[in-house]
């Protein structure tokens, strides 16, 4: 099956098979959150990304292969009303950046900034801290994909609360630290709805910028 990153809570995951990564894309809980597991094919490692919601469903995605490492892009609760269910069933190293480790229900074991690297098995991903939705959203990159956590949807940046500060700093971080620098066919998995690549959003990005959200 093709994948297409369409899924829905209480449905199955969507998965897509890469060389080196495999990446199950699971809708959840009440706001219709996006979790990924990712999982290296050569060591069969894997890391979820945002145990949002829906702890048991998880637990049945990642199955009886370990995890080291559960990502939370940011402190948005509907991100981690899962994560420590999650945690304690799989011992997985609990990772976020350090402005909004503090707001997490379990102790970050691991805190990241822009630039650092969080290795899955053989397979590394690229933390880029994109200030505004909150003060330590990071998205997650492994060449070609991109997962954005509430920074970047189709359509637009994340919320920002009408506060044009935070709108452009949002928008800054995205436009240098993604737009800039990451080729179109960059795939995005965003951490609520249907997926989108850099390139069908570069067009309006104008837009956005004058817009405010």
């Amino acid at each position: 099956m093709t994948y297409t990153g369409d899924v829905q809570v209480g449905g199955p995951a969507d998965v897509r098979e890469l060389p080196a990564l495999t990446i199950s894309k699971l809708a959840v809980g009440p706001f219709d959150n996006n979790a990924y597991l990712v999982r290296c094919n050569d060591t069969g490692d894997g890391a979820l990304i945002d145990a949002a919601a829906d702890g048991d469903r998880l637990l049945a995605l990642i199955g009886d292969r370990p995890i080291s490492k559960i990502i939370t892009t940011h402190q948005h609760g509907d991100h981690w009303q899962a994560l420590e269910q999650v945690a304690a069933a799989t011992g997985a190293t609990v990772i976020a950046h350090p402005l909004d480790a503090a707001a997490l229900p379990v102790p970050v074991d691991l805190e990241v900034e822009h630039g650092d690297r969080i290795t899955v098995g053989v397979v590394t991903l690229e933390v880029i801290h994109l200030r505004g939705h909150t003060p330590g959203s990071i998205a997650l990159y492994y060449p070609g994909h991109l997962f954005t956590g509430d920074s970047l949807f189709p359509g637009g940046v994340g919320n920002t609360n009408k506060d044009p500060e935070r709108f452009a700093r949002l928008f800054t971080d995205v436009s240098e630290r993604l737009f800039d620098r990451l080729p179109d066919e960059t795939w995005v998995y965003p951490g609520h709805g249907k997926d989108t690549t850099l390139g069908a959003e570069r067009p309006s990005l104008p837009e956005w910028r004058e817009r405010g959200w």
